[in-house]
């Protein structure tokens, strides 16, 4: 790693890595400045609760498959900033994220200090910096730019309606699965969540909604019909009409907007990832024009496209002997998916967890989930400073588990060692059917993949 890339990466932190100020005058005095990059190509927008990362990465393996030169911008990140920025399916060098950055970073410390607050700042202390995503999100925009590509599929890092990303007024939206999470932002309800959301659907946009809870669809519909907007439901216009299990996966026949396409093989486990690749063909098919013209896609670059699709964390296995899966679920609605997916397409006859939330999440919920599936459950944190400290869950955990089946160890790699041997107690012979599962945050599974993934 060079001084270069490390000087960028504090300069990035030092704005706060989680901080949010919801406030798009600011990103948008910034990419004007930089001379509006996002107008420089069509794009792909995504919203949702969960999924959203997943369904990213299959539509940029769709498009590329088509021969489209393609940029992508996804958050958070696992193991390094520059994973949230990618060209051709690639994560850009460390070198080219430097150049990026030096042409940003200026214009944003300009702004910074010309002191633009813009109704964003209450703290007291003065104007709002730009955050740490505003940054990420005008050094995507420019690179894609720069690229050039044909089209950028971007997925929004918080809500909808007053994300940095919403700057793209896209001509094609996704919303994937709405559920609670970041409450504290979005709203209580479902209705309020699903308001914010459906924020990035502009005037004359198609939207490939996901199915949704009933308190969702009406604030989404209500914006589609404000705006003129075209939108193909899930269980509608497009959905899964089957699925089987695969080895490393599961294969597939989905409804598209222009026909369907049969044996569609995904190297991605659970059915929430099968309705992940529905809602990523329609919004394919929707750029591309077939839904309009009721043209199917070619099969076989559909195949080839979703053959190719990876999402590290997303159920992801890193070691054998015993199975060690990694998985990001972080509030009920992503864990219901993981464990349906567990008892769908892994034959676990003794399964211990390591979980680590933050603070802010519903710890207790995700643990009621785990609880039929899981033996025994390690409670631990991860490397965030939201995380919530390791005994503070064990006292959750003991409360759903009972205290026998509830481990407390305050730092990941004991964590980690502590649940392989529980995994490993009283079996004999092969250890095929014993596994542990690291989840409840993005920031648990990063930290597991430095430690498991060489």
């Amino acid at each position: 790693m060079s001084e270069q890339y490390r000087g960028v990466e504090a300069d990035l932190n030092a704005r706060g890595y989680s901080r949010m100020v919801f406030d798009l005058s600011r990103i948008e005095a910034l990419l004007e400045l930089l001379g509006s990059p996002q107008r420089a190509y069509p794009a792909i927008h995504l919203t949702g609760t969960n999924g959203k990362t997943s369904t990213a990465r299959m539509i940029d393996s769709l498009l590329r498959a088509h021969g489209l030169r393609t940029g992508c911008y996804t958050s958070p990140h696992l193991e390094t900033v520059r994973e949230r920025i990618s060209i051709d399916g690639t994560p850009v060098a460390e070198e080219k994220f430097v150049e990026i950055y030096d042409e940003v970073g200026p214009v944003a410390r300009f702004l910074d200090d010309r002191g633009d607050d813009g109704g964003g700042g209450d703290s007291g202390a003065g104007p709002e910096t730009l955050t740490y995503f505003d940054v990420t999100t005008a050094m995507a925009l420019a690179a894609f730019a720069d690229a050039p590509v044909d089209v950028a599929v971007v997925e929004v890092g918080l809500g909808g309606a007053e994300d940095s990303t919403n700057v793209l007024q896209a001509n094609t939206c996704v919303i994937t699965p709405i559920g609670l999470d970041h409450t504290e932002w979005l709203g209580e309800t479902i209705e309020e969540i699903a308001t914010a959301k459906a924020g990035i659907v502009h005037s004359g946009a198609t939207l490939i909604c996901a199915a949704q809870p009933d308190e969702a669809l009406g604030p989404i519909l209500e914006r589609c019909a404000e705006v003129g907007a075209t939108i193909a439901r899930e269980g509608a216009e497009f959905g899964v009409l089957r699925r089987g299990l695969a080895v490393g996966g599961q294969v597939l026949s989905l409804q598209g907007l222009g026909g369907v396409y049969e044996d569609v093989v995904i190297p991605l486990h659970g059915a929430h990832q099968a309705q992940n690749a529905a809602v990523a063909l329609a919004a394919v098919e929707a750029f591309l024009g077939a839904g309009a013209s009721t043209r199917q896609l070619d099969p076989e670059i559909v195949r080839e496209g979703f053959a190719g699709t990876s999402s590290p964390g997303r159920l992801e296995r890193v070691r054998t002997s015993p199975t060690i899966l990694l998985d990001a679920a972080h509030n009920p609605h992503g864990m219901t998916a993981t464990v349906n997916a567990l008892q769908e397409e892994f034959a676990f006859g003794r399964l211990i967890a390591v979980v680590a939330v933050l603070g802010d999440k519903d710890a207790a919920g995700i643990l009621e989930l785990l609880e039929p599936v899981a033996d025994a459950v390690v409670c631990t944190r991860n490397t965030s400073g939201r995380a919530l400290p390791a005994d503070a869950l064990g006292e959750i955990a003991a409360d759903i588990f009972g205290e026998d089946r509830v481990r407390v160890e305050p730092f990941l790699p004991d964590a980690i060692e502590t649940a392989v041997a529980l995994a490993e107690t009283d079996v004999e012979g092969e250890l095929s059917g014993v596994g542990v599962l690291i989840t409840g945050s993005v920031v648990t599974v990063a930290d597991a993949r430095t430690l498991l993934v060489r």
